[in-house]
This record gives C-alpha cells, structure tokens and sequence, in this order.
C-alpha cells in the first residue's frame, strides 16, 4: 500500500455534474418516442460500452422483458475532466480524474431516491485496480484524492473505490467529459437557473445576472464548473449549486414540455450515445427503459440530492475526510431503505432558499393510503429522523445560487 503526500492537482479541474443530470433525463424521460430514441443508438452505445464487473465477478440482473426493473438499484455517474477531443481549450491537463462522482440510490419498492455526491477531493484509501486497457495493476493505496481512481483504471476503478468506500454495490455506471456536457445541455434545451446576486467567475468563465435565466450549452458548463465566484469559493460550493441544478433539471423534465417533445427526446439520447460511455450493464436499451420505469413516479420531494458528510483534513490542505459517524448513519439509511430528513438550512454554502416550492406531485394511481377498518384507529405515522449536519436538498426544493462576498 501507499501512504503519503498527495499529489497537487490544478483548481482548474472542476466537476461535471450535468453527467447525472443528463442520464437522469435519459432515465425518466419514458415515453414511446424515447423508447424508440435509445433503441435506434443501441449500436453506438453497445459499442462503447465498459466493463465494470466487479472483484467478486457478479453482474446485475437481467432486466425484464417489459416493465419496470425488481426492486432497488444503485447507479454511479463520472464526470471526467479531459478528453481527447476538446484540445487546450479547458486548459493543460496531464491526467484524466473522475472529478464527478454520483451515486444514485433507487429504493427497493421504487418510491424514493437518494443521489449522493462524493467530493472529488475526498481523501480515502483505495483498492486494487487493474486498467482494462494496458493491463497495468495498481496496488492498494491509502490517503488518496477519490479523482485519482479514474487514471489508475477507469470506470471500473472508479466503482471499485466508490464500493470500497461505501459498502453499497454500483450495478450500473456511466461516464461523461466536457464535450459531452455542452452537447447533452444543448439537446435538454435549456435548464432554468436562479442566482441571488450576478456572479462572475473569471476561471469557469461563467457571467449570469441575478434573477432567473435559462442555461445550456457552453454557459451550462460554466455554470457547473463555477467555484470561486459561488458561496465561500469552495469545492463543497460547487456541489450545493450543482444540486440545485440537478433539482431544476427533473423539474424541467417532469413536464408536459419536454415529455411531449419528440425532436428533443430523440436528440438527447442520440447526443448521449455519441457523448457517453455506459457500464456494459447499462448499455441494453431495454435495461434503460427498465431502469426509466423504475424512476418516472418518484415524487420529487422523494427525491434527495446530499453531499457525502466530510470534515476538513488535518493532514491535507484544502482536502476533506469522511465524517465517519454522520457516514455510517447515511450510508446504513440509504442500504436499508429508510427514510430520513434534511435538517433545516441544509442546502450547503453555495445556494440559498428560492422561495415557495413547487406543489407536491399527486401519488400516483393505486397509491392512496387504504381507509381504517370501521371502529380502528389510524395509526400514529413515526417521523422519519433529522440527519444533523448532512448538507443536501430534495429535488422539489427550489435554491437559488450565491455569489462569492470574500
């Protein structure tokens, strides 16, 4: 094993999480058209597509002929920040780190979600990992930036360590860069945001007035590469307005707009055949369709976005280390399908209350609690626990992003 100093890495690097956002949409967006969309790129796809079977060598289930998948899930978003294609334009890069790390929950009986963000400088111990590529071994090491898995074997390191590090198995995984960001925001159309103040954030190059603007293209990557002009410039900022966006982007896909627009269901999923890899797990259209059922009726306020806990690091300037306690108690909610609540002022550092959210989706058909047999009580409902300290928001929450005052 390793132990020792950590690399220095630029604060250039930024994390790229339009890439959950943009299979989010692929996954909910579930009508026939989008059906036909992911069938008719199966080839791009299939071709591109990673193994990630893990050391025990256990593939996901096979998912079912029509209909949604059974029971719970757990899929992993990369975000990658280089890229063979996109030149100097970001900047000089020697490496390629997983600088977008998201793991999204689905619970067993398909009625909540947790999306949980690991900071990409999250200092942990990493495990084996072999690059499918060359067929180089990377030994164990410990005191190690969660980015560095991607460069010692790619997808398959990256979820290797995120196991490693959580005790939750990733089924399904998928990994994106900048290129693909600016394509997949084009072909959403767009993605409502809200800033409290204008930022300007001369490293992202992002420039936005206050009040609400809709974003895509290369002023969506600004905006989700922004980190010194949004809340204390740090990259734990970064992941609350992040969240915020992610919010707004299912509310957007939730409606009648986007799922009734054939032209941009079909362009999407073909922009994220030609613009992301996918888990040989995940490159099945039906598996897509499969995992898109097991998604669309989640109520949004079901739908918690949170930062994996941390604390800063005694050993490592400008680096985190798991907050264990707080951890152990997420990680063991999120494995056995508990409920739990966000305390209040959880959304982070980077954003801050937007006002009213939007009104609760109805339940859906079938859903409704059943009556009390005659001369019975109803049963006195046990409010979920306050997780204390977790930052996060549900995606029914609307936050608004804060310019940098220091």
């Amino acid at each position: 094993m390793r132990h020792g100093r950590l690399p220095r890495h630029s604060g250039a690097r930024a994390l790229l999480t339009f890439a959950g956002a943009a299979l989010a949409v692929l996954l909910v967006s579930t009508t026939a058209v989008a059906g036909y969309a992911v069938l008719s790129t199966v080839g791009t796809v299939s071709s591109n597509a990673i193994d990630i079977t893990g050391p025990d060598g256990t593939p996901p289930p096979e998912p079912p002929a029509f209909g949604a998948i059974e029971g719970g899930f757990n899929l992993l978003i990369v975000g990658t920040d280089n890229d063979a294609n996109q030149g100097a334009e970001f900047g000089e890069r020697d490496a390629t780190l997983n600088d977008v790390n998201i793991l999204l929950h689905v619970s067993d009986d398909h009625q909540s979600a947790v999306a949980m963000s690991l900071p990409r400088d999250l200092v942990i111990s990493h495990p084996e990992c072999t690059d499918p590529e060359t067929g180089e071994v990377f030994g164990a090491m410990l005191a190690q930036p969660l980015n560095d898995a991607y460069e010692r074997g790619g997808l398959g390191c990256v979820v290797n360590t995120v196991t490693n590090l959580t005790g939750l198995p990733v089924d399904y995984a998928a990994v994106v860069s900048f290129n693909g960001v600016i394509a997949l925001s084009n072909a959403v159309g767009g993605v409502p945001v809200c800033l409290v103040e204008p930022i300007e954030d001369a490293e992202s190059g992002l420039n936005l007035p206050a009040g609400e603007s809709v974003i895509s293209g290369a002023t969506a990557l600004a905006y989700l590469r922004a980190r010194y002009g949004v809340g204390d410039g740090s990259d734990l900022s970064r992941i609350s307005n992040q969240q915020a966006f992610l919010s707004s982007l299912l509310r957007t896909v939730r409606s009648d707009q986007t799922l009734s627009d054939p032209v941009k269901l079909y362009g999407l999923a073909h922009v994220a055949a030609e613009n992301m890899r996918f888990s040989t797990s995940l490159a099945n259209p039906a598996t897509m369709i499969s995992l898109a059922l097991s998604l669309k009726d989640i109520p949004l306020e079901k739908i918690v976005f949170v930062q994996y806990p941390v604390v800063d690091s005694t050993e490592f300037s400008g680096k985190v280390e798991p907050n264990q306690e707080l951890a152990d108690q997420l990680l063991a909610m999120v494995q056995n399908d508990q409920p739990f609540l966000l305390p209040d002022g959880s959304t982070g550092n980077g954003v801050e209350d937007g006002g009213a959210a939007p009104p609760a989706e109805p339940p859906a058909a079938g859903t409704d609690a059943p009556a009390p047999a005659e001369g019975s009580e109803s049963p006195t409902p046990v409010a979920p626990p306050v997780l204390e300290g977790l930052s996060g928001q549900t995606a029914g929450e609307t936050t608004c992003a804060k310019a940098n005052s220091e």
